[in-house]
């Protein structure tokens, strides 16, 4: 068995890569810093050339620049909108037995605080957002159109040590652990009552490994339906290093959340088996600890 990864030098791809060896499965990835092969998914001709020398059983799409900036409206388009063309028109071409797994992401629903599953409009707030729900209504299409096996996964935050410092989360940790070791720094945040999911990134990936290995349910939310605050995951990062999280942050009083609250209704995800293994609080001390060892 062979499987191409797109993205494979990012958290989920670096997760489902070595989730996938220990399966005895075959991985390429694919990434633009690096990997078996170098190179960008906006490239149709590496796309299609990959695709039609390897004839994978499944593709994974999971390259994305991580921002809803408007300022990266092209970028967006780009990895995933353009990228998501490239890969179903090369299957279809050159492979079109290959099972294709689209990225899809919680902030391309409408959100009334309520918990979000597949069944949810989609509400086109961001450049981002632009691109993920292009991205699956070109799947549909592909699905619908040419029978292929067309499959998305909706994810909600999901974090893990892998995770770069731009995100908040990782962020926290990295203030966390240097004021820890004598720094003075404040940590500046947002609002701090916005309360979201806390996912295991290795959860989430074999999650996506039992979605596309069945051919009933194309699209779920992958989740865990639990959600905690941002002030939760500080005042438990600081609690880890014996400090009171209040002496040590800076709320930045114009700060304007994206939500108050984002949540799955995993039910159907859960149908076929998907569960979390990492809860909140065990992630939080996988993701401290791990950035400590790395010290």
């Amino acid at each position: 068995m062979k499987v191409l990864i797109f993205g494979s030098n990012g958290q989920d791809g670096t997760y489902l890569s070595a989730y996938l060896k220990t399966l005895a499965i075959e991985v390429i990835g694919i990434s633009r810093s690096g990997g078996d092969i170098v190179g960008s998914v906006s490239d149709f001709r590496l796309v299609s050339e990959v695709v039609k020398n390897h004839k994978p059983n499944f593709i994974f799409h999971f390259a994305a620049i991580s921002t809803t900036r408007h300022d990266s409206l092209f970028d967006n388009h780009a990895a995933i909108s353009t990228g998501t063309l490239n890969i179903l028109e090369a299957v279809r071409v050159h492979s079109p037995e290959s099972k294709v797994f689209l990225s899809g992401s919680a902030l391309q629903f409408k959100n009334n605080g309520l918990p979000i599953d597949e069944n949810t409009d989609f509400d086109p707030s961001s450049a981002y957002s632009v691109a993920r729900i292009h991205s699956i209504y070109a799947g549909r299409y592909y699905r619908k159109a040419f029978n292929m096996k067309i499959y998305a996964g909706y994810f909600f935050n999901h974090d893990s040590p892998l995770r770069s410092v731009q995100h908040i989360n990782q962020k926290i940790v990295s203030v966390v652990h240097r004021i820890a070791k004598g720094s003075d720094e404040k940590l500046e945040l947002g609002n701090i009552e916005v309360k979201k999911e806390f996912n295991y990134a290795g959860d989430v990936v074999e999650s996506i490994w039992k979605l596309v290995s069945q051919d009933s349910i194309f699209e779920a939310v992958i989740g865990n339906g639990t959600a905690h605050s941002i002030k939760d995951f500080t005042d438990y990062c600081f609690r880890k290093i014996n400090k009171d999280y209040r002496d040590y942050i800076v709320i930045k009083e114009d700060f304007i959340p994206e939500y108050d609250v984002l949540v799955s209704n995993p039910a159907l995800i859960r149908s076929i088996g998907c569960e979390a293994k990492v809860d909140f609080y065990q992630l939080v001390d996988l993701m401290m600890e791990s950035y400590d060892s790395n010290l």
